[in-house]
């Protein structure tokens, strides 16, 4: 039986190592497709959503294009918007639902996949982290040592604040708002407001939205 690839340990969240030539090149072409996305001056919508999809390696065709400009914009109203800079280590981890809105300045360091529902807003500087370091600094050992991590989950209907920061192995449930500033260790439950650092839970969102 083969071993796993470092690639494979990383995406089981199993301690990997990162610099090695298969992740350094991954990487690196994340690295290249957000460096396009956030120097391109003023393009058609399609042409953001492509250079999106280049970020997180979406080989999904984008629909035929229209004549009239903003029919063809319109094929695209559901796409998620994200606002330039945008900062991702590798791109194929991200997965954002229909009309998410990413403001700008977000970084997303998705060494496990990191999961956004349909709807939800970010403000700016909002930062992702499903990556991790050992604590032990023998093992941590630079960068010759291992990493690993743990999947991101945010709800549909959520709205994080400006500066937030969101730790590996959280989910935050449905509708949840998450103050600005906030740095999110522990779970957020669906319809509850969370703030502060450590973020805790303020109260509960009194809402007419199906649980």
């Amino acid at each position: 039986m083969s071993q796993p690839t470092e690639k494979e340990k990383m995406l089981r969240g199993e301690l990997y190592r990162a610099f090695t030539p298969e992740l350094i090149a991954a990487r690196s072409r994340c690295k290249w497709a957000c460096n396009r996305f956030n120097k391109s001056d003023e393009v058609p919508r399609r042409r953001l959503v492509e250079m999106w999809r280049d970020i997180t390696d979406d080989k999904t065709p984008l629909p035929p294009k229209l004549d009239d400009p903003a029919a063809d914009e319109a094929l695209f109203a559901k796409e998620p918007w994200v606002e330039s800079p945008v900062h991702i280590d590798y791109g194929f981890n991200v997965k954002l639902g229909e009309g998410v809105f990413v403001n700008f300045n977000c970084v997303f360091i998705d060494t496990c996949p990191i999961t956004v529902g349909a709807r939800t807003l970010f403000g700016p500087n909002v930062s992702l982290f499903s990556g991790t370091h050992p604590l032990d600094p023998a093992l941590r050992n630079g960068t010759e040592g291992p990493e690993t991590g743990n999947p991101i989950v945010i709800g549909e209907d959520c709205w994080l604040g400006g500066n937030v920061t969101v730790l590996p192995g959280v989910t935050i449930g449905r509708g949840a708002t998450i103050g600005a500033g906030s740095v999110v260790t522990k779970d957020v439950p669906a319809f509850h407001v969370a703030a502060g650092n450590p973020a805790k839970i303020i109260r509960r969102i009194e809402t007419a939205m199906k649980e």
